[in-house]
């Protein structure tokens, strides 16, 4: 059975084309509210349901969090791809800031991973808020991730990144 996000609750949070616009523990700048350090946040979540998670190929959304979870999750499959030549610590972290620096489309354009996930922007205002809100999203998830995916000693962590070899719901990584 698949893992769900544990937000399901969203009064006072606002929205961004569907998607919840959940606080994150993050000192990067962006439209996230700031969430206090001793609370799970969505990106929390996503790794540590990430290795079971990404065994399905079908995802039942129960709440509006889940569908930012399955793009995290989508996004961690991406990063491991892209972490999987990179044997220390220096060049996995060169790899994850190049992989930042990429665009990132919202739905509506080429290139986003979930067609008919998300509905479109209703304004220019409100996807580039959604873009934001991917990009602080994504930053803060990379520099965690580096955090499992390499030991303390900067050596690649073997039983996170075989997982870079798994489709997550029959998606294709780039």
């Amino acid at each position: 059975m698949v893992y769900h996000s544990s937000f399901v609750d969203e009064e006072g949070v606002s929205k961004a084309c569907g998607c919840p616009l959940l606080p994150l523990k993050s000192h990067i700048k962006g439209p996230a509210p700031v969430s206090d350090q001793d609370r799970t946040d969505i990106v929390d979540e996503a790794i540590t349901f990430f290795r079971a998670n990404v065994f399905f190929r079908n995802f039942d959304i129960k709440s509006p969090a889940d569908k930012l979870l399955i793009y995290l999750t989508f996004y961690i499959n991406v990063a491991l791809k892209r972490l999987e030549g990179c044997r220390t610590l220096a060049e996995g972290t060169k790899a994850i800031i190049n992989l930042g620096l990429e665009d990132v489309p919202v739905p509506g354009e080429s290139g986003f991973p979930f067609p008919g996930l998300f509905p479109l922007p209703q304004s220019q205002k409100e996807a580039e808020l959604f873009r934001n809100y991917l990009k602080q999203i994504r930053e803060e998830t990379s520099g965690r991730l580096l955090s499992v995916a390499y030991r303390h000693n900067g050596t690649p962590n073997k039983w996170w990144l075989a997982f870079a070899k798994r489709k997550f719901m029959n998606i294709i990584v780039p």
